[in-house]
């Protein structure tokens, strides 16, 4: 693998990111992702931003890993987490006819500054979590091609970090979202080529990719569909990027900028998923989260696009989690003024926050989405009863769903302490996943559909 060609490349691209980003920057663009205009983005500008942050650099990796150990079963069960642009699309246009504008809105009207706040430690915490995996993957990936070379991992996170962190501390949501269009039409070009060298490829059979039981058997992957299935309602409310970018343009283009973003991110986390479901029909040994096992499989110009395409999906996730992470503290938290200088500085406090996190050891990339996702669960009594079926749902009722969410994600997180893995099945973390996502969801109905019922005893008598 040429690793010069790779980073020359990939600095290109940095560099085309910074002269993209918009040269004026306003409060409201920063905030609302107007142009300079002062209008609204289009379709296919919020359709391409969605998917491009969305099919990040971890989700890829995770999509190919799950295939990998798991066959078709493991990457379908990525993909179901895909159809969080459906039920995302739902919920927002949902708020929006009660006339709120962003989730923090509709969460304020139902319970509260107890029941926001609530809200907005889970998304922090998700937020952090997208800059810490993103910057994560691209360390693994620069100490993967350049072993000889002492802490390249750590230097890449560094220039990485640093650039995404220029450009979009500069125009903010503007920025990301025009930096979003070019860097997702660049993927779809690297990653298209790539994908028509794996199925070109003699060995590539498809009725075996479509059937493959994976490096572990198909079980657990089927075991994890059943998750994404429980999880993909209340998923993409606590994502902050993919809430934020249904309220800037009108109820239409924003209906249809979901349904677009759901097949062509599903399509392509598929198509990575052949990747590493390839590699377990082939033997290959897994090194180092598949880059080895790439490295090892294909031709060197083949492996250079496929992992240029990472690259460029973690800059595209950057740069929006950090506008989103922005707004969050000027607009929701208000803990800084809104002002360029306020969405900057928590710009730079999520970045070294988030890259402070990739020291700390953790390499397993699911893990993240796994208790990002279960917290999340705290969501799906919650609004199907006060936004789907019009009840009134009282704040101990809400509170006890988000404690016990926060709970089960604790508990999936520290699985291997004496104390919490008596209480879990003995059996795959994902197993004990399925268990902790079904307790979740008994506990937050009963306290919600008790609560409600109280509360219209109450007013009927």
């Amino acid at each position: 693998m040429h690793a010069a060609t790779l980073i020359t490349v990939f600095a290109a691209i940095l560099l085309l990111s910074l002269v993209v980003a918009p040269k004026r920057a306003t409060v409201v663009g920063f905030f609302g992702g107007q142009n300079t205009e002062g209008r609204s983005p289009s379709l296919w500008t919020l359709v391409l931003s969605q998917v491009t942050t969305w099919i990040f650099a971890r989700s890829l990796m995770n999509a190919a890993i799950l295939g990998f150990y798991y066959g078709i079963a493991g990457t379908l069960a990525y993909a179901a987490y895909y159809a969080s642009f459906l039920t995302g699309g739902y919920i927002v246009n949902r708020m929006r006819v009660q006339g709120a504008g962003s989730v923090q809105d509709w969460l304020t009207s139902r319970f509260g500054l107890p029941g926001v706040t609530a809200y907005n430690v889970v998304i922090a915490l998700r937020l952090l979590s997208e800059v810490f995996a993103n910057l994560l993957v691209v360390g693994l990936i620069f100490t993967a091609i350049l072993p000889d070379v002492a802490n390249a991992g750590t230097i890449a996170i560094l220039i990485v970090g640093v650039v995404a962190l220029a450009y979009s501390a500069w125009g903010g949501l503007s920025a990301a979202l025009r930096t979003d269009v070019v860097q997702m039409l660049l993927f779809l070009v690297v990653f298209g080529i790539a994908f028509v060298a794996l199925i070109l490829r003699p060995e590539f059979n498809l009725g075996a990719v479509l059937t493959a039981p994976g490096a572990s058997g198909p079980h657990n992957g089927w075991v994890l569909l059943v998750v994404a299935v429980l999880q993909v309602f209340s998923y993409p409310v606590h994502d902050p990027v993919m809430m934020d970018r249904g309220f800037l343009a009108d109820r239409d283009t924003t209906r249809k900028s979901f349904l677009h973003a759901f097949w062509l991110s599903s399509l392509c986390i598929i198509a990575f998923g052949f990747f590493g479901i390839q590699a377990s029909l082939e033997g290959a040994a897994y090194e180092g989260q598949l880059i080895g096992t790439w490295s090892a499989m294909f031709p060197s110009w083949v492996f250079t696009l496929l992992i240029l395409s990472l690259l460029v999906s973690a800059l595209s996730t950057l740069d929006s989690a950090l506008s989103s992470a922005a707004r969050l503290v000027v607009e929701e938290l208000r803990l800084a003024p809104r002002t360029l200088a306020g969405g900057r500085i928590s710009m730079v406090v999520f970045a070294m926050a988030g890259g402070a996190l990739t020291l700390w050891g953790n390499q397993t990339l699911f893990d993240a989405v796994a208790v990002s996702g279960t917290a999340s669960m705290f969501l799906t009594p919650v609004l199907l009863a006060g936004l789907i079926s019009g009840r009134d749902v009282p704040l101990w009722s809400y509170m006890v769903c988000f404690f016990v969410a926060l709970g089960g994600a604790a508990a999936y997180m520290f699985r291997d302490v004496a104390f919490v893995s008596q209480f879990l099945y003995d059996g795959h973390k994902y197993e004990q996943l399925l268990q902790i996502c079904v307790i979740v969801l008994v506990i937050g109905f009963a306290a919600v559909l008790i609560g409600s019922r109280r509360v219209e005893a109450r007013v009927g008598g």
